[in-house]
């Protein structure tokens, strides 16, 4: 009896293990979870049955059967194409495409397409080449964002069919043969040297003719300022000289003044003159030459001028016309005087010389 009652108990605990073992066999085949942005394909004896969404699904043990989750989030897929453009320069052209699979085509993207990503690259590769293939290096360069449309738009229209959806196509870069690009800075770097030598010398240009527009406006001025001084200068010894005339001071004030209107003359081309040497008299009698010259000027100036007159007073019959005679004769010695003037002054004009001397050599 003993013997018998432990064997059932035996056999009892042998069944609890197996159900438990079966159990946890049946549970895990039974049940399954499917995570956020993923769906998975149930088929029963291979044939399709439905698409379990995310959260806790329930098959059948033994019957049914799950695939691999599909994502169902933005993937991104990296193209290098390497192909020729019409000018016959090798480019390596990188192409990312983004794609995601459309929840309500899942079952399409499972079914229809073993492999998409060489799918996708297929695509890429075709109108990548016939886009470059009619561009020359520039235009390619140019025209990044057609070829990413003309790509992005194609596989589009092809990939929609099998449940795919390209969200973004970007043309990153366009890297020629580091020969060509080497080139390609050479040239780019001479453009712009000739850019900037074109704006300097623009600039340089407009530099000099300013300058000129200044210097040419300086010297009309300084030649405006001399003339008006010479005149001044010129206006004033003939009215002085007039005046002592007039009054009857005699030749030794005249002298005086006229000595006197040459030493200003020497002390303003001494301070303003640009001349390094200037020749001065350097004999003791050499000043009383000069004075000698200026006095003779001036004798023949009014012998001329008396004579003028002496002849108008002859002509001319009582007191009325001497007078007349005098006034006219008055009138015209200012304009004689400054003829007078204008002759002592290129007189005793002095002499200059760029040269430096000294007025031993001289």
């Amino acid at each position: 009896m003993e013997i018998l009652t432990g064997g059932v108990i035996a056999v009892v605990v042998v069944v609890l293990i197996l159900a438990v073992l079966l159990f946890g066999k049946l549970r895990t085949s039974m049940f399954f979870t499917v995570k956020t942005q993923e769906n998975v394909i149930v088929e029963r004896f291979g044939k399709f049955k439905k698409v379990a969404k995310p959260g806790l699904n329930f098959k059948m043990p033994l019957v049914e059967t799950i695939s691999k989750p599909i994502s169902l989030r933005v993937q991104q897929l990296e193209v290098n194409i390497e192909s020729k453009t019409s000018d016959n320069v090798f480019v390596t052209v990188p192409v990312a495409v983004q794609y995601v699979v459309e929840e309500e085509n899942v079952t399409d993207a499972y079914y229809k397409l073993a492999n998409s990503e060489e799918q996708i690259r297929s695509y890429v590769f075709d109108t990548v080449r016939s886009a470059l293939s009619g561009l020359t290096l520039d235009t390619a360069f140019e025209s990044k964002d057609d070829i990413a449309e003309n790509v992005e738009r194609r596989l589009s229209e092809s990939m929609r069919r099998y449940g795919f959806k390209i969200v973004s196509t970007l043309v990153t870069d366009i890297t020629p043969d580091s020969k060509v690009r080497d080139s390609m800075n050479s040239i780019n770097a001479a453009q712009r040297d000739r850019v900037a030598a074109q704006s300097l010398a623009e600039a340089d240009k407009i530099k000099r003719v300013t300058q000129a527009q200044a210097e040419s406006e300086a010297m009309r001025l300084h030649g405006e300022g001399v003339a008006a001084q010479r005149k001044a200068i010129a206006e004033g010894i003939a009215e002085q000289y007039s005046k002592l005339q007039s009054v009857g001071i005699d030749r030794t004030a005249e002298q005086l003044l006229m000595l006197t209107q040459y030493f200003d003359t020497m002390q303003n081309v001494a301070q303003e003159g640009r001349s390094n040497v200037l020749f001065m008299p350097s004999n003791p009698g050499g000043l009383g030459e000069m004075t000698q010259e200026i006095r003779n000027t001036l004798f023949a100036a009014n012998a001329s001028e008396d004579a003028k007159n002496t002849s108008g007073l002859k002509g001319a019959t009582g007191p009325r016309s001497q007078k007349q005679a005098e006034s006219k004769a008055a009138q015209s010695a200012p304009a004689e005087t400054k003829s007078a003037m204008k002759r002592a002054v290129d007189a005793v004009r002095p002499h200059t010389n760029h040269q430096d001397q000294t007025p031993e050599d001289s």
